[in-house]
């Protein structure tokens, strides 16, 4: 799966309340969480970002309480994926069972500024900045997680290969 998007950076430790605030929280509804996705960070992220931009966040992206609202708030705003130096672990995991793309790679973080335009290659690993013309190898996911994200999330995939 290969992606290309406008960069949204941003630094280390956004956790889930900034990501999605606990005040949004009395809503299940995706439209609704992307509405006010990373408002207490950056008021005017969810009017600014497009379908296909990525996020680029420092270490320990996604810490805090472990609410699959924060990925899933995310992936509605329109965002294809999250490149970080690391993830909060349970972020990690909520953001593979919703089919969020994510990878850790802190060579790009270092090297990419907002606005600038990545192409991602989810399948390969590779993080491309096109206003450097650098590239960045990060770890790919194994052929079975990859599955899952490309299939929408976990329970997606269940019902697709009827587990």
């Amino acid at each position: 799966m290969k992606l290309k998007g406008k960069v949204f950076k941003y630094g280390d430790n956004v956790d889930t309340d900034v990501i999605i605030p606990a005040r949004y929280l009395t809503s299940s509804s995706p439209e609704v969480l992307a509405a006010h996705c990373m408002e207490d960070i950056d008021a005017d992220f969810a009017e600014k970002v497009e379908a296909g931009d990525i996020i680029v966040g420092g270490k320990n992206f996604g810490s805090g309480s472990s609410r699959e609202h924060a990925p899933l708030a995310i992936k509605y705003a329109g965002v294809a994926c999250v490149v970080a130096e690391s993830f909060a672990r349970i972020f990690y995991r909520n953001s593979i069972n919703i089919g969020l793309p994510i990878l850790e790679c802190p060579e790009a973080v270092e090297a990419t500024e907002a606005g600038d335009t990545l192409e991602v290659d989810i399948d390969q690993g590779i993080v491309k900045n096109l206003r450097t013309g650098e590239s960045y190898q990060a770890e790919a996911f194994p052929p079975f997680m990859q599955e899952i994200i490309k299939d929408g999330g976990l329970i997606e995939h269940i019902k697709k290969v009827g587990v």
